[in-house]
């Protein structure tokens, strides 16, 4: 047996729930949307019509239809829309948005909706392994890992990335060497995203002994930071002439490459590997465009003795807390040198890769020895002019 209705209200014998209160606050709204009914001669009008000359089913669709269109109805979540209106709510309900049709329909842009008060999205912990990808914004790096080939600069980018306030491109884009026609904008596209307190950071190894890349740099930004790790320049040569090896075994012995004749004791300076190691001749070139307070300088050998002295000393100079500590390292016998210890995103500790910490090629001591010579001077002159002692000698 159906339940009768009174004016106004709904079925007799059901009370009145949470959404009744609701259509209460919305009557009011409602009545200036309501179309009345088509007077002799003339189209819908507004005047003429009370909400009382509506019948209950009326009533209850315009009110439904308005309240969701005012995002005033807790007893819907989301707007409504028609599904087949009926004959005698037809144009009550017409302003009300059509419905999507059954299942997703991805090619079809979504109808317009009224504006919305802006939501301030939400942050990420700033963690470079957490958050969602689509957070932040792509931004061009405030600091850069510009050199040495060899000197521990994979080290460096992958310890600090473990501070939540730095977020670092994992491979080397090459840009202010070899992709400099490729502008600006391509550059800034490689970058992760990164929230206003983070730092944006790259590495490049290359940079350092690039002519054009100081001038290069210094367009983008006179503020870039510069982080430039240095090794004693013997051991760093014999290391890139053994990762050189390891891809051309034919290729002739260090010895032979290291001198034009090595009974005169004449270095081949025109050798990359020998070259690269004469850091004075390269920090002249960027003293041009940076001032030294500018330029940070990693010793390779004290990142291996003391990596939490260094990384502390990194981040003092990148203006971040002191959070990548003692407690992020252990020292890896077998590699002889220190890996960073496992964290609650990752299971297992971090090491470098293979071809990190390899057992360098035996040489003979006296082309070391004459080969130590050879650096002495380059070497107190850079220490002179960085204010700081590597103790190379």
């Amino acid at each position: 047996m159906l339940a009768q209705s009174r004016p106004g209200g709904p079925p007799l014998g059901v009370g009145r729930p949470e959404w009744w209160g609701c259509l209460g606050s919305c009557r009011t709204k409602c009545l200036d949307t309501l179309p009345s009914p088509p007077q002799a001669g003339q189209g819908s009008l507004r005047s003429g019509l009370s909400w009382e000359g509506l019948g209950w089913m009326s009533r209850w669709q315009s009110l439904l239809c308005c309240c969701d269109d005012l995002g005033q109805s807790r007893l819907l979540g989301a707007p409504r829309c028609l599904r087949g209106p009926s004959a005698g709510g037809q144009k009550l309900l017409q302003k009300s948005r059509p419905c999507d049709p059954p299942g997703p329909t991805p090619s079809e842009p979504s109808a317009p909706s009224a504006p919305a008060a802006a939501v301030p999205a939400p942050r990420l912990s700033g963690s470079n392994h957490s958050g969602s990808p689509k957070l932040g914004t792509k931004r061009l790096p405030q600091a850069l890992i510009v050199g040495v080939k060899k000197g521990g600069t994979r080290a460096v980018l992958e310890f600090i990335r473990v501070h939540p306030d730095v977020r670092a491109l994992g491979t080397e884009p090459h840009f202010f060497d070899r992709n400099y026609g490729r502008g600006l904008d391509w550059y800034r596209s490689l970058m992760p995203r990164t929230l206003e307190s983070q730092i944006t950071l790259e590495k490049t190894p290359s940079y350092f002994v690039t002519q054009e890349a100081p001038r290069r740099i210094f367009n983008m930004s006179r503020d870039t930071k510069l982080i430039v790790v240095v090794r004693n320049p013997v051991t760093r040569a014999i290391s890139d002439y053994t990762q050189t090896l390891s891809k051309k075994p034919d290729i002739p012995t260090f010895e032979g490459l290291s001198f034009r004749n090595r009974t005169l004791g004449l270095v081949d300076v025109s050798w990359n590997a020998i070259r690269i190691g004469m850091y004075v001749l390269h920090l002249e070139s960027w003293l041009q465009y940076f001032p030294l307070a500018q330029i940070h300088f990693v010793s390779g050998e004290r990142l291996i003795t003391d990596p939490a002295g260094e990384m502390g000393r990194v981040q003092d100079f990148l203006g971040i807390k002191r959070f990548i500590t003692d407690k992020h390292f252990y020292f890896n016998k077998t590699k002889g040198f220190p890996c960073l210890k496992k964290t609650e995103s990752s299971l297992l500790p971090r090491c470098l890769g293979k071809s990190k910490g390899r057992t360098h090629v035996q040489i003979d001591p006296e082309v070391i020895d004459q080969l130590r010579e050879f650096y002495r001077p380059y070497n107190i002159k850079f220490y002179e002019t960085v204010g700081q002692d590597f103790r190379w000698e």
